[in-house]
């Protein structure tokens, strides 16, 4: 650093002491200022992350014993409705939903949605111990007793069953059908597929064209709805059931898809090592979903928007992720435009979120005359859904920063 010599009395002689120019001290202090802002800052980082990692082998444990705990109850809970050679009791840990004037469930209380909720996990267990300990094969449940008696008024067990069976298969289609059409439709038809499902899941609870449609309503439920918890409750409540139907159609696209959707809803209201978790969970499932079905563009655009996410990670998370995991999810802006536009390949039109996103992706390459062509594309599209929503904001945003 230059100095100035400054003469000091001294004896006889003169010597001379260096020293900073006022200039050059107010450019040190600023300079020790700034480094002493990013040491405190950098310390506050490292402090949460070492937080993060203490509980982190404390959760891992919880989470293991937990999933051991579910396995163990979803192999004894998940049976067939309707007798075969015996009858066994529908409970589950998880909450059910039946309409209000139901025969059955009449003791429990009412649930957020406003249908009545009931939780036989005791009565279950107490089934299964009297099952094991006296060996018997005729533990049946009531609700499962009271809907045949009140759809069927025959007193030979294998006609009755016979008969219901042809019934079931029959209703099925026209079922799913109309399930679908509600779950294109407004928030009001979406309420009203979700219902449908939850009335005739006793029925179909052993179809698997019918549990992927269940979760998907759950999914439907837990955009529609704004309250936080009851966000959460859906995507729980609807990643169990595809959990169960993947257990036993580990080959369904459907299943794949949903559950991974229903991972990444439930990830929003976790911890960030729950959601780097999730991340991976959601990849492996949509990679599945696309190599059993690869003409499904949806699968392509879940895809896209995996890596379009994993491409604008933050510092933090991209920190705790490496922590974490030996190979932290990597993904480009180029990956995640390759996928939208597949999607544009098989299904054109597919979406205006679609179409917004190819247009971020080729703003963030550089190539604005792209984006600005795909804006434009993106214009013509209606709004069929709240991420539609989100995208048309998003949409005029970049219109107006770039007009600025």
């Amino acid at each position: 650093v230059p100095r100035v010599p400054v003469p000091v009395e001294a004896g006889d002689g003169a010597t001379h002491t260096a020293l900073l120019t006022h200039g050059e001290q107010v450019d040190v202090l600023e300079r020790l200022d700034f480094v002493l802002r990013n040491i405190s800052e950098l310390r506050k980082e490292v402090e949460e992350l070492r937080n993060s990692l203490q509980h982190l082998a404390a959760e891992i444990i919880g989470e293991v014993r937990s999933h051991l705990e579910e396995t163990q109850k979803v192999t004894r809970r998940r049976r067939f409705p309707f007798p075969r050679e015996r009858s066994d009791s529908t409970g589950s840990s998880s909450i059910y939903f039946t309409a209000s004037s139901a025969t059955a469930n009449t003791d429990d209380g009412e649930s957020e949605g406003g249908y009545t909720t009931a939780n036989a996990e005791s009565d279950y267990d107490r089934e299964s111990e009297r099952e094991s300990e006296e060996g018997e094969d005729e533990v049946s449940c009531e609700t499962v007793r009271t809907a045949r008696r009140d759809s069927l008024d025959l007193v030979n067990e294998d006609e009755t069953h016979l008969i219901l069976d042809s019934s079931l298969e029959e209703g099925l289609g026209q079922l799913l059908q109309q399930a679908d059409s509600l779950h294109n439709g407004d928030e009001q038809e979406k309420r009203e597929g979700f219902q449908l499902l939850l009335n005739n899941k006793l029925a179909y609870a052993d179809q698997k064209d019918f549990l992927w449609r269940l979760a998907r309503a759950h999914s439907d439920m837990c955009e529609i709805t704004e309250d936080v918890d009851e966000k959460r409750s859906y995507a729980s409540d609807g990643k169990e059931e595809i959990e169960i139907a993947l257990q036993k159609w580990d080959q369904s696209a459907e299943c794949h898809q949903w559950y991974a959707i229903l991972c990444g809803q439930l990830s929003e209201h976790e911890s960030i090592q729950k959601r780097i978790q999730s991340g991976y969970v959601f990849k492996e499932h949509i990679d599945k979903a696309i190599e059993l079905k690869p003409e499904d563009p949806k699968s392509y655009y879940l895809l896209g928007r995996w890596c379009y996410q994993v491409s604008h990670l933050g510092w933090l998370e991209k920190k705790t992720a490496s922590a974490l995991f030996e190979a932290p999810p990597t993904a480009t802006v180029q990956d995640a435009l390759q996928n939208f536009l597949r999607v544009e390949e098989l299904s054109p039109g597919f979406s205006k979120a679609g179409r917004v996103y190819i247009a971020k992706c080729y703003r963030d390459l550089g190539n604005n005359s792209a984006a600005v062509l795909w804006m434009n594309l993106a214009s013509e599209l209606p709004v069929n859904t709240k991420e539609d929503a989100e995208s048309e904001r998003e949409l005029e945003e970049m219109r107006s920063v770039w007009e600025e």
